[in-house]
This record gives structure tokens, C-alpha cells and sequence, in this order.
């Protein structure tokens, strides 16, 4: 509990006692002259100044239809008609309730606090032959860091000398080490397991992994899910309607029949009964609790609304390479007469060298050697066919066999499974690389449990040859593979089963974020695969794997679709428990303590059931 907390059980333990005391001496006491309904002002007062104080505060700035002004006029209504014991009663579990919520709410903040200790405090820099320990707002962009052991990574870079593992599990939920060398990328949030590492920043700290992260989650609370946004208009006319409700329930049967205190009473009970805190309360922290759950798994969702729509997941999209293929590729040149495999393979390297396509990067890694940019101008990307770019002088034409058709130039065929690249000059052909992926290991379980899940239709998208994508599709299980799309056609194509979905369903589409922000941005989803340290991941998507395993997904829908099920339940008890005791309540058979039980009792029933979503991410991060 935090310092204010224990101030309010405090509180709580003495109104209790004070209350106890008082309903003792008043039923066992000794006959005195006054009466003893006096001594139960001073527990009231104990536990509810605050509560009186804030909605007379609230009243004075415009704002008085709230849970404050409610339980102030139920409680001071009842003590001006002689129900003192009640009176207590409801405002000393009134408080017990919100004290219940605020535990519940400080225990999610604490989910994500783990999360948020992802910041680095300070960074190890190197200065005029000094090491100094500065803020990592103060590095810049270029200068080497030193990152000890047990330290964790204060911006993202490259290793310059030394090696280690990196425990990546606060980014990607995963504990497994991933181990660096020299030459490999590193990024903030992880934290150095073993070895000394020199590191050269390649990114300002705002522009970091860690600080996107930490932005996209403090925000995530702004874009509030359709049930959210139903309890926020819900509230805004219900405590109004709430209040004349009461008023008309107090005058017009005393009216008619005379008995005013009989009717004032069932008035008051029923703005007890009333109170919406059960719904404004536990919604919200449901999804809190399960975007806070999701991020303690490696999931980050940017919105509830987005968890709420994962909810809905009926049709999953997924790209083909470095979604459901790793993306790490075997190279093999083959060439006619005018060009031999290396220079093949260097041709091809020299034109991709500025491209962040997966292919690319496989050519550069196969050519294996520092790539001389002053060999290389004029470089163009031709969008679904492959990249133009002047080679020492000689224009070269590096893509696919639409990009070979453009430019007038017969190309030979190949028939081993693989994405062919070919290289042409304007008028010669010189060969062609085949590039084969791997399927990623856990691939087809993640289509597997997505099928398990519900998910009604599974499809593949990718710029790959038919016979490639077929292949991939067939062993994993997929319902439809859709293969030689241009970016437009994937947008085309994403239409399609947009159309084709029930009104109620969602589609999700999965990618690098890298090369698919228009398909990403169409989807009622956009999900980022693989993305440690993907800048264009973030920024693209809705949610964000932060490893690259597919079958991550599925548990993301698992845990989005258990906060949708306890928001929806949460909704349906409170509501029903509430219409009953009201109607007992418009009867005369419902009591101040009834009331105060379908206030307050509803809320801390409705806010325990809010806290299982973050059991739910427990059980998800354990595997069960």
C-alpha cells in the first residue's frame, strides 16, 4: 500500500470502531437524559469529510452530477431523517470500496512500472580520453558509450569492441539471451549480462527504442475502446437522470399519500442503489489491467480500443517475409556466359546497398565485403518490381521478372522453389540469384492456435512467385495465399476481405512495419512483427510484438479477448444487480443496506473481477 492508502485504512479502522462503539452503547447502554445519535456524526465525519468536501469543491466549479455529490446527499439525507447507523454505514463502505480501487488500480500501474524501468538513469560516455556519467538526453549521436555488466543499455547502437548477452525479456517478454558481438546492433531497454561493451550511438535518446516505448504506452490510455467510450457517455447522462429520478420518487408519491419521510427514504436508497461507480471504475482498469498484462509478455498495444478489436480478430493477414519466414535467406548465383557468380553477386549488393528489404540485406550479407558507396549513383527504387542504380557508370536493373519486362530485356527462367532476382544492363542479361527463406520455427502453431482461437480465415500476402508462396502456404496450413503483389495490390486485396468479414469481426494484418504501412494503416489491426528496435514497427502499427515470433498473436488476442469477456461481465452484473434492487427499492422492500450493498458491493466484486486480467498475462507469460 502506498502512504496515502494506509492513511485512508486508518481511517477506515477507526470510523469502524467509532461506529461499533457507538451502535453498542446505543442499543446496550445506560438510559441518559440525550440521546446517543449524536456520537455517530463523529465516524461519519471521520471517514466521510473528504468525500463531502469534494462535492461541495465539485459543485462550486460546475461540477455536480458525480459519484461525490451522491453519496454526500444519500448520507446526509439519511441522517436528516433519523437513519444515523446507515448513514454511516454507506459512506464507511463507500470508502472501503475505493480504497479496494485504488489497490486494484496501483497493483496495474505497478505492471507497467516494470515496464517503465526499461529507462536508463544515466549513460557511460566517452570524452576527451574521460568516461563520464552524464543523462542520456545529453548523448549524442555518434559518440561511444561504455555499457558494463548489469548495466542496462541507455540508447540504441553499435557494438564497437567486446561481446555479451543481453537480457532482452523487459522488450520482448522472452528470457532467453540474445548475444552480440562487434558489428551488431544493440538497443536500449536491455541489459548487459556478461561481457564490457563500446558501443557507438546511433540514435538521440528521444529517438531511441526505449523512449518510443515508453511514449506509446503512457498514451495508450487516450484512445479508449467502444465499451469505454459507451460508460463515459453511459455516466454523463445516467447520474443526471439519476438525480431527478430520485427527486420525482420523493415528491410525487409523498403528494399524494402524505408520507414524506416514508418516500424521502426510498429516495435516498435510491441514489445509493444508483451510483455508477461499479461501471466507471472497473471498465477502465479492465483494460488497463490487460494492456499493462500484454506489455509484461512483449505485446504492446497502443490504445484499448485496439485491445478491443484484437478482441474481435476474425481474419488474420499476415505478410510472408520476416513474418512467418525469418527473413534470413540462402543465396545461390547462377549465371550465362557474359558474367561469373561473383561479379553477379556484387552487382546485385552494390544496387540493394541502400534498400531495408529483407532480400537486400541477404545479397549484402552473401557479397560479404565493405561495400564502396563512390561505385554507386543514381539509385532508384521502382515500387514492386526491384531497384535501378548506375554500377561504375553502367546503369543496372536488379528486381524481379516484371522489372526484367519493362525494360525490353529476355530473361532466362528458373526453376528451383525461391524468389528469383535478376541483373540486367539496359541491353544484356547477366543472370539471376535464387533467394530461399526458411519458414520461422513456431510458424505453424501460431496458425494452428489462431485457428483454435476462433480466428475464421487465415491468409498470405507477398510479392514472392506463386510457386514460392504455395509452398510456404501449404506447410503451414493456411486458408488462401495471394502471391506476386505490388504494395497497391496488397492494399487491393486487404479491401477485399474487409468486405468479405461479418460487421461485428476484425481484420487483423501482420507485417515488418517496414515495407507495409499502407496495408498496416488500412486493417482494422496493424501488427508489427519482429520489431526490436524497428523505429518504422512502431510508428506503423497498433500493436507491436516485440520479438519475432507469429505465434506471440495468439496470445495477444487470448488476453485481449479475457479483457473484453470481464469488461462485458463487469457491465452485465453491475447493471443487472442494480435493476433488481431498484425495482425492490421502487417496491419498498430494499433497505439503506441493500442500497449500499448495490453500490459498493457491486464495485469491489466488479473491480476484483478487473484484476484477473492481469492474471490472465500471468498465465500467458508462463505458458499455461
Amino acid at each position: 500500500m502506498t502512504k496515502k492508502q494506509k492513511k485512508m485504512l486508518t481511517r477506515i479502522l477507526a470510523a469502524a470502531g467509532g461506529f461499533v462503539a457507538v451502535a453498542l452503547l446505543d442499543h446496550f447502554g445506560p438510559a441518559l437524559p440525550a440521546p446517543y445519535w449524536p456520537l455517530y456524526l463523529i465516524p461519519y465525519l471521520i471517514i466521510g469529510w473528504d468525500i463531502l468536501w469534494k462535492a461541495l469543491r465539485n459543485i462550486a466549479h460546475g461540477q455536480v452530477f458525480d459519484e461525490n455529490f451522491l453519496m454526500a446527499i444519500a448520507t446526509v439525507g439519511a441522517l436528516c431523517i433519523g437513519e444515523f447507523p446507515e448513514a454511516v454505514f454507506v459512506m464507511l463502505f463507500y470508502q472501503i470500496g475505493e480504497l479496494f480501487q485504488a489497490v486494484a488500480v496501483g497493483r496495474s500501474r505497478r505492471s507497467i512500472a516494470a515496464l517503465m524501468d526499461i529507462r536508463p538513469d544515466s549513460a557511460n560516455v566517452e570524452r576527451e580520453g574521460e568516461l563520464l556519467e552524464v543523462d542520456p538526453d545529453e548523448v549524442e549521436i555518434g559518440e561511444t558509450i561504455v555499457i558494463r555488466p548489469g548495466e542496462r543499455v541507455p540508447i540504441d547502437g553499435v557494438v564497437l569492441e567486446g561481446s555479451s548477452a543481453l537480457n532482452t525479456a523487459a522488450l520482448t517478454g522472452e528470457s532467453l539471451p540474445r548475444d552480440v558481438a562487434v558489428g551488431d546492433d544493440v538497443i536500449s531497454g536491455c541489459i548487459n549480462l556478461t561481457g564490457l561493451l563500446r558501443v557507438r550511438t546511433t540514435k538521440a535518446f528521444g529517438e531511441s527504442t526505449v523512449a518510443k516505448i515508453l511514449d506509446l504506452v503512457e498514451n495508450s490510455s487516450t484512445k479508449k475502446a467502444k465499451t469505454e467510450q459507451f460508460i463515459t457517455r453511459f455516466a454523463r447522462w445516467y447520474t443526471p437522470a439519476v438525480v431527478i429520478g430520485a427527486l420525482l420518487l420523493a415528491v410525487i408519491p409523498s403528494l399524494v399519500t402524505g408520507e414524506w419521510a416514508k418516500w424521502v427514504e426510498q429516495a435516498l436508497i435510491f441514489l445509493v442503489i444508483s451510483c455508477p461507480c461499479a461501471l466507471v471504475i472497473s471498465v477502465p482498469l479492465t483494460f488497463f489491467g490487460g494492456i499493462g498484462g500484454a506489455s509484461r509478455v512483449g505485446i504492446l498495444v497502443k490504445g484499448s480500443n485496439y485491445l478491443e478489436a484484437l478482441a474481435r480478430a476474425e481474419v488474420v493477414v499476415f505478410d510472408k517475409t520476416g513474418t512467418l519466414t525469418q527473413g534470413v535467406f540462402n543465396v545461390t548465383a547462377t549465371h550465362p556466359d557474359q558474367c561469373d557468380k561473383a561479379r553477379l553477386l556484387e552487382t546485385a549488393a552494390l544496387a540493394e546497398s541502400y534498400s531495408t528489404h529483407p532480400i537486400a540485406r541477404s545479397l549484402r550479407d552473401a557479397y560479404n565485403r565493405e561495400v564502396d558507396e563512390g561505385r554507386i549513383g543514381n539509385v532508384a527504387e521502382i515500387a514492386g518490381r526491384g531497384v535501378k542504380a548506375d554500377i561504375d557508370g553502367v546503369t543496372v536493373y536488379v528486381g524481379n521478372d516484371k522489372l526484367m519486362e519493362d525494360i525490353g530485356v529476355k530473361w532466362r527462367p528458373c526453376h528451383r522453389v525461391g524468389t528469383t532476382v535478376h541483373v540486367a544492363t539496359g541491353e544484356a542479361y547477366l543472370g539471376h540469384i535464387v533467394i530461399s527463406d526458411q519458414v520461422k520455427p513456431d510458424a505453424r502453431e501460431a496458425v494452428a492456435a489462431l485457428k483454435a482461437a476462433g480466428v475464421r480465415k487465415t491468409v498470405m500476402l507477398t510479392g514472392d512467385s506463386p510457386a514460392v508462396g504455395e509452398a510456404v502456404g501449404r506447410e503451414l496450413g493456411l486458408d488462401e495465399v495471394h502471391a506476386g503483389l505490388l504494395p497497391a495490390d496488397k492494399v487491393t486485396q486487404v479491401e477485399e476481405l474487409l468486405a468479405g468479414k461479418s460487421p461485428k469481426g476484425a481484420l487483423c494484418f501482420v507485417g515488418d512495419g517496414i515495407n507495409d504501412a499502407p496495408v498496416l494503416s488500412r486493417a482494422d489491426v496493424g501488427v508489427a512483427m519482429g520489431a526490436l528496435g524497428s523505429d518504422a514497427a512502431i510508428e506503423a502499427a497498433d500493436v507491436v510484438l516485440m520479438d519475432d515470433k507469429p505465434s506471440k498473436l495468439a496470445k495477444g488476442v487470448a488476453i485481449a479477448r479475457k479483457t473484453l469477456s470481464i469488461a462485458n461481465q463487469n457491465i452485465a452484473f453491475a447493471l443487472g444487480v442494480k435493476a433488481v434492487i431498484l425495482l425492490l427499492g421502487l417496491l419498498g422492500k430494499a433497505n439503506m443496506w441493500a442500497g449500499a450493498f448495490a453500490d459498493v458491493g457491486v464495485m469491489v466484486i466488479a473491480v476484483a473481477n478487473a484484476t484477473r486480467t492481469l492474471k490472465t498475462s500471468n498465465d500467458e507469460k508462463k505458458g499455461r
